[in-house]
């Protein structure tokens, strides 16, 4: 262990009759056996008395200089991640479809459910429509009788058509979900489709993160 840190400790020890040399941030010139205190905050030479550059000495950075660092790095990382992740997207749109066509049938199976949820929903609504037209032509017979006083509304015959109000508007809500969806999953398969014209056709490039 001793050796090793003799080793370490001349690697970073001033070489014997070296000098020290920087240009500071006015354009002056410093000159020392020692790290001159102008070179502080730039790069600085440690040369030998014939001129010759022995190592460059880069200046402590400052705390902004160390967050500008770490914050170009931490995009650097996430560049890096990004493109590993495209190019194993390419790879697997690549394996997964031999032609557009095929792309195309995928999307329309993926969008075959929503569209039967959809018709579905069509057809309760429809359904709901009509009791609720019953409900409210029984209410009419209570509220507004050809002949007799007018009544009081049933419960029961509110609650039903609150009942059926609440449903037929779950149901308008699923279908413009889905509808929503179809939206999306159509988008989706276009970009997978292009992406996929552009990988075959030369267009782009898988990113380099990957091409194995």
């Amino acid at each position: 262990m001793k050796t090793i840190a003799a080793i370490v400790a001349l690697m970073f020890a001033p070489s014997a009759h070296a000098l020290f040399k920087c240009i500071d941030e006015q354009g002056k010139r410093h000159y020392g056996e020692t790290p001159p205190a102008g070179c502080a905050n730039v790069v600085m030479d440690e040369v030998t008395p014939g001129g010759h550059v022995l190592r460059r000495i880069e200046p402590t950075p400052t705390p902004e200089q160390l967050k500008v660092r770490e914050e170009a790095a931490r995009r650097q990382r996430e560049a890096e991640k990004a493109a590993a992740e495209q190019a194993r997207l390419d790879k697997a749109l690549l394996a997964t479809f031999a032609s557009e066509k095929e792309i195309e049938v995928a999307r329309d199976r993926n969008i075959e459910p929503l569209n039967g949820r959809i018709r579905s929903a069509q057809d309760r609504i429809k359904e709901i429509d009509k009791r609720l037209a019953a409900l409210e032509a029984q209410k009419e017979l209570y509220t507004a009788p050809k002949s007799g006083k007018a009544q009081e509304v049933p419960p029961v015959i509110l609650a039903d058509e609150e009942r059926h109000r609440k449903e037929r508007q779950t149901l308008s809500t699923s279908i413009a979900a889905s509808e929503k969806e179809i939206a999306a999953t159509r988008a989706r398969f276009d970009r997978d489709r292009q992406r996929w014209v552009d990988l075959r056709s030369g267009a782009v490039s898988m990113p380099v993160a990957d091409r194995k």
